[in-house]
């Protein structure tokens, strides 16, 4: 190896970009900055920061260039460019599978995020080009006669939100989460801005970086934010929409703000799930639904490392089924779940995406214990 080039593999990564008002951006002189480092290594593979960074400027890009590109088109129009990027990302998704294995993610964990992603763009440019008319704006319901002899009439219609669509992001779906957003958003006509999760954002820096590239979407329809973005919510008003997913707790805290509370702010969020796989009392330990019951729950907590809104929190049976579902369980994750580097194709669950996911997850085990729980 010669001296240029170990000198280059060894270099710090530098900031990960924002891509804001038409150019990709980093700060010039970061004071705050945060490290991002391999989940399995423990090697530094990104850099955070979004110090300066234009935020107010970024959303007028979206509600001026942004805006009017996309409303040259139609829906069907805006539909088929789904399609076409869809196409273009799985040509690429290898790319995308060689960065996503820093975050602990394994080859079966690449297929529920990434052909995820790709495969629900597929799906919303089916549904925009077979149920929605090819026109901007959508006739909800058929004319009401509001007054005796059908002077006053009423019709409701469905028009393109005139601000932006902000999105913020999850840490565990890096590539699905931003795509199942962005794409009813850029069918209803709508800017995004993309804010993904610091610990794996830089998946989603290149998977923008490759929607960019693919020379398909209008100007000023995508965004992305890499990092903090503390005052984005200052800048918003009823124009605009807010999509978060993460912890209940910073929900409530975003929902609270002034300009949610009083502005008119559209606000969504999906937060923290308590799902169960609940076995049904008639179920026998040699029924085929025991085996079904006991594959699905090992599935549902080992796959993305059990990093998953959908996976199981609770194991709910009868109590005279809970020694062999005990028993079953423990055997079936002896014998699949393999735990180790998500590069090795042995490996079926690779490790938690951050270090603050890992304590995270010592924290909660501690809790069961304490709780008596073994």
């Amino acid at each position: 190896m010669n001296t240029q080039t170990q000198a280059s593999e060894t270099q710090e990564p530098q900031i990960l970009p924002s891509f804001v008002a038409g150019k990709w951006w980093r700060p010039e002189d970061p004071q705050k900055i945060a490290d991002v480092r391999n989940a399995t290594t423990g090697e530094l593979v990104a850099r955070v920061s979004t110090d300066g960074i234009d935020t107010a400027g970024a959303l007028d890009h979206g509600r001026t260039v942004g805006q009017a590109a996309l409303g040259q088109l139609r829906i069907h129009d805006r539909a088929l460019i789904l399609k076409q990027l869809a196409q273009y990302l799985g040509e690429h998704k290898e790319e995308l599978y060689e960065i996503s294995y820093a975050t602990g993610a394994t080859a079966k964990d690449h297929l529920i995020d990434i052909d995820g992603g790709i495969g629900t763009l597929f799906t919303f440019s089916s549904k925009g080009r077979r149920e929605l008319p090819n026109a901007n704006v959508i006739v909800d319901g058929a004319v009401e006669q509001l007054s005796r002899d059908g002077s006053f009439l009423g019709e409701h219609v469905y028009t393109r939100v005139p601000g932006v669509a902000v999105q913020i992001n999850a840490f565990n779906f890096p590539v699905w989460g931003m795509l199942e957003k962005f794409a009813p958003a850029f069918i209803a006509g709508v800017p995004t801005i993309v804010k993904p999760a610091t610990p794996t954002g830089y998946v989603t820096e290149a998977c923008v970086r490759l929607m960019l590239d693919s020379g398909l979407l209008p100007e000023g329809s995508l965004q992305l934010i890499s990092g903090a973005a503390r005052d984005l919510l200052d800048h918003l008003d009823a124009r605009d929409h807010v999509a978060f997913t993460g912890s209940a707790a910073t929900a409530q805290s975003l929902r609270a703000h002034t300009n949610v509370q009083e502005k008119g702010v559209r606000f969504t969020a999906e937060t923290d799930s308590l799902n169960a796989a609940i076995m049904a009392p008639d179920v026998t330990e040699d029924s085929p639904e025991f085996e079904a019951f006991v594959k699905s729950v090992v599935l549902e907590i080992t796959a993305k490392a059990g990093q998953k809104c959908t996976a199981i929190r609770r194991v709910i049976v009868p109590q005279a089924l809970k020694p062999a579902v005990i028993a079953a369980l423990r055997e079936r994750v002896a014998q699949r779940a393999v735990v180790g580097d998500p590069r090795d194709s042995a490996t079926t669950v690779g490790p938690l995406a951050s270090d603050d996911q890992h304590f995270e997850v010592l924290r909660s085990v501690r809790a069961l214990i304490d709780a008596g729980a073994t």
